[in-house]
């Protein structure tokens, strides 16, 4: 039985480099309001959760006394904790691992971040649950993803363009969702912030090296779909469209 973990491992593999030089993951504003909270705070252990190509990583390790760089993906792990020994961060430790399990003690973090890595868990409510039980009674959680939409003509677009780009895609959830989601955990949510990010087909297809008969059917759903779709993802010529990001700060209730 191939479970979604396996899946995501699958799908990871040979694409450490590409997740390193995309553009889309290294840069982003959400960069220095997490540099910000850490230095405000004094947050010393901080634990970067589906690290992917490292890039929040390499952005808060100044800050730290120690990071952990923790995916379900070893080749994204070793890349982190190789490129983070050449920057200097001998502080990085890279561990191998999935969200819904940490292993971790009880109130192990100061801070527990994430981007862009919670749309492919096996399971969002064990995982939540988990960074609740490592985190410390006073520290934050930063949450950063694409999200989903209330308005089903629009869920359904995105969903399916996502699944077929990248089979290891589950969900990327509404914020009405997450909202429900981490509350329902014992978090609070002090800071909610919508982004809008570009995302260049060409780039978000050959980063995911989608086969090109996965490529011309999302060319072919976009093509055909409702101009509300395409007016609110600005669906443009060459299949550039836009999604929407949030950026989510949470404390223990």
């Amino acid at each position: 039985m191939t479970t979604q973990q396996q899946v995501n491992q699958a799908q990871y593999q040979n694409k450490s480099e590409a997740y390193l030089n995309s553009q889309v993951h290294a840069q982003g504003i959400e960069f220095e309001k997490m540099q910000n909270l850490i230095q405000q705070h004094q947050f010393k252990r901080v634990l970067d959760l589906g690290c992917g190509g490292g890039h929040v990583t390499y952005q808060i390790a100044a800050f730290t006394e120690q990071v952990i760089a923790y995916d379900i993906t070893p080749e994204m792990v070793n890349l982190v904790t190789t490129q983070s020994q050449q920057k200097g961060f001998d502080h990085v430790i890279g561990q191998v691992g999935a969200a819904e399990q940490l292993d971790f003690p009880v109130e192990h973090f100061d801070c527990v971040i994430s981007r862009y890595s919670a749309h492919h868990w096996q399971s969002i409510t064990q995982a939540i649950h988990e960074i609740y039980r490592v985190l410390r009674a006073d520290g934050k959680v930063i949450l950063f993803d694409i999200i989903g939409n209330s308005n089903p003509i629009l869920d359904t677009f995105i969903q399916t363009i996502e699944t077929i780009r990248d089979p290891s895609h589950v969900r990327n959830y509404s914020l009405a969702e997450w909202v429900k989601i981490v509350e329902q955990a014992g978090f609070k949510v002090e800071t909610i912030e919508k982004q809008s990010l570009q995302l260049n087909f060409q780039s978000w297809v050959e980063r995911m090296q989608t086969p090109v008969e996965s490529i011309h059917t999302i060319r072919y759903l976009q093509s055909k779909a409702a101009d509300q779709v395409r007016q609110y993802y600005q669906i443009q010529q060459d299949g550039t469209f836009t999604s929407e990001a949030v950026y989510l700060v949470l404390s223990k209730t």
